[in-house]
């Protein structure tokens, strides 16, 4: 594989067009492209229309790839010039020529610091994610090209799974169709345009929606989402959690529509504003359960913030009532989807980690997993909480973060079994990197408004001293510098530390050691391009498919076993002395097994003993060695069966 960067340059550029150019069109179709607001909602829009597209594609004999995505871009587009035809336009306003050239400027700086933060975690261009969850994200992504099939009812069967939330694999997927790269290249590709450019994006829209389309509001925002080791880095290497990664990219543009829709004025306004409302939730749903969960909570703080303040200051009895019934609506709501949406014990046994106390300063400092806290955000955060007690209308701006707080204590420092902790957190697995993520995106608008807080102080008193325009303008300059130092911080700096080893390629990888990887990337000169290969996927042998480009037994870790599967899994070594072990081989159809020895991908030698007749495997009559690397990693034909 090639250590130049360069190979990428491409995946990544299809992955940013395939994440902005959809919903740009929509947008642009029904809402004009006066409003920076309104056109950074773009990668929210554009998830939804490329998940969809790819899960309708197959019903109408498309393959994935980008034909099916332009045809609903149009339909999608003619529908949303259609529905601005028919309620009307919105009021005349528009971004400031200024600030939208500012804001460009900005957002380009910040897709570059956090491309090249996520250049260091990946170490190389191809360098997969060492954790147990890449196993199947790789294998989905490979499942969609080389089956030409995206859809959210197909994806899923890598493992059995008959409904798979497709908004990340379809950008992955459609990087290696257009490009022709690997599927690990694609995979990186994908996450640093969803990172680069989708959160940035998403997070300015966001602020802007809170707060104005101010060039102070627009930099500070892109400034900002460059500054959090929660996300999107966390995200990167645990889990790997790919697509909650690309949920919460988004997640921000989610609830700025739920700020539209609250502040919408008419009957034609709230109409328009409601279906972009549904876009936006397909397009967060459709990437994961989780972001759209996060996007409701979020979102619901802001609407009862919203309907409470309102309420407050038109004291009416027809107002309260009203008031009233919406927020008994809306709890009904929330009820009903973390009912729905609840993980089953299994799944959720995520213990805390660490006090309450120590949960509750992580969450208001923005500095979850131990990170070293941001002095400039913390300064800021300050004097956004100042600002807001000083002017209470505004504490909207601060009713999302207080949620994220609530849930991230609740996980991360409450004992497992509190009743509240399990009723709450219960839909992320009771899982604290989950909503240590959500963090950055509840909070930045509270920073922001520090920034702009500080940044009018500042212009006051210049203007008192009658400063030099030069000045005022070297003061700003100076003020964004500091601004965009964090994306350079000690949290940026140990997050990337701890997410690089995640993608470290060497001989002591949990998951797939330097040595396994030249075997598999061999597979393509060594077996035949009809082959099926048998192997442990706890030790990194069923990335044969992903990355060797071979059909495998078993593309996940986990799934349905058949009593053949069961039998080769426990009893493959003893093949000699066996027959029934044949007897299996011949019905599954397989023709080679990859032994890569007992070490696992959680590096636990515990796991893994459902496999044992998979390992320690030695040369005989029906066990040819054919290919080997190092004293590990060894590929056998299986013969005389």
């Amino acid at each position: 594989m090639s250590d130049s960067w360069s190979v990428i340059v491409m995946p990544v550029i299809v992955s940013i067009l395939a994440l902005t150019v959809p919903g740009i069109v929509v947008l642009a179709a029904g809402w004009g492209v006066r409003r920076l607001r309104i056109l950074a909602l773009a990668p929210v829009v554009s998830i939804a229309i490329l998940a969809v597209s790819a899960t309708v594609a197959p019903f109408v004999g498309l393959g994935w790839s980008p034909l099916p995505v332009v045809i609903l871009t149009v339909v999608a587009a003619a529908a949303a010039f259609g529905l601005g035809r028919w309620v009307g336009p919105e009021r005349d306003d528009r971004t400031p020529p200024s600030t939208a050239v500012w804001g460009v400027v900005a957002l380009g700086i910040a897709a570059v610091v956090i491309a090249l933060q996520l250049a260091v975690v990946f170490g190389g261009p191809a360098h997969i994610s060492q954790t147990f969850d890449a196993i199947v994200h790789l294998n989905t992504v490979a499942f969609a090209v080389d089956t030409d099939n995206a859809s959210a009812f197909h994806i899923g069967a890598t493992s059995d799974i008959g409904f798979y939330p497709n908004g990340w694999h379809t950008v992955a997927a459609l990087a290696a169709n257009v490009t022709g790269v690997s599927v690990p290249l694609a995979v990186n590709a994908a996450n640093i345009a969803l990172s680069a450019v989708a959160w940035p994006l998403s997070v300015v829209a966001l602020s802007t929606a809170l707060l104005s389309e101010r060039t102070a509001v627009v930099v500070s925002s892109a400034a900002l989402s460059t500054g959090f080791g929660a996300f999107p880095i966390l995200l990167m290497f645990f889990g790997v959690l790919y697509p909650n990664a690309m949920g919460y990219a988004v997640l921000p543009g989610g609830v700025a529509v739920v700020v539209h829709l609250l502040r919408s004025r008419g009957l034609p306004a709230r109409a328009r504003a409601t279906v972009l409302l549904l876009v936006a939730s397909a397009g967060v749903g459709l990437s994961h359960p989780n972001a759209f969960l996060g996007m409701v909570a979020l979102g619901a703080a802001i609407v009862v913030v919203e309907l409470l303040t309102t309420a407050i200051s038109f004291p009416t009895r027809r107002r309260w009532m009203a008031t009233a019934a919406m927020l008994l609506g809306l709890l009904l709501v929330l009820a009903v989807l973390w009912r729905v949406m609840r993980t089953n014990a299994e799944m959720s046994r995520w213990l805390p980690w660490q006090t309450t106390a120590q949960a509750l300063g992580e969450a208001l400092l923005l500095s979850p997993h131990g990170y070293t806290v941001t002095v400039t955000i913390s300064l800021l955060l300050l004097v956004g909480v100042v600002a807001i007690v000083r002017r209470p209308r505004r504490l909207v701006i601060a009713g999302p973060m207080v949620v994220a707080t609530v849930l991230f204590v609740l996980v991360s420092g409450t004992a497992a079994g509190n009743p509240v902790r399990e009723l709450l957190t219960n839909p992320w697995y009771n899982d604290s990197f989950r909503l240590a993520a959500l963090l950055p995106a509840a909070g930045i608008p509270v920073a922001v408004l520090g920034a702009i807080t500080l940044v009018d102080l500042a212009a006051r008193s210049l203007q008192r001293a009658r400063a030099a325009r030069g000045l005022r303008v070297a003061i700003a300059a100076v003020a964004a510098v500091v601004v965009f130092s964090v994306g350079v911080s000690p949290n940026i700096v140990r997050a990337v530390q701890d997410a690089r080893g995640a993608y470290a390629l060497d001989a002591g990888s949990p998951l797939l050691t330097a040595d396994e990887e030249a075997l598999l990337e061999r597979l393509p000169e060594t077996t035949p391009a009809d082959a099926v290969i048998a192997g442990s996927p706890w030790t990194g042998t069923s990335l044969a498919y992903a990355i060797g480009e071979r059909e495998v037994l078993r593309k996940h870790v986990f799934g349905a076993f058949g009593p053949d599967e069961e039998l080769i899994n426990n009893a493959l070594r003893d093949i000699d002395s066996d027959p029934r072990v044949c007897e299996a081989v011949d019905r599954l159809g397989v023709d080679y097994v990859l032994d890569f020895g007992a070490q696992n991908v959680w590096n636990n030698p515990g796991v893994g003993l459902d496999r044992q007749g998979l390992y320690g495997l030695t040369p005989s009559e029906h066990l040819v060695l054919v290919d080997q690397q190092g004293p590990a990693a060894r590929l056998f034909r299986i013969e005389g069966c």
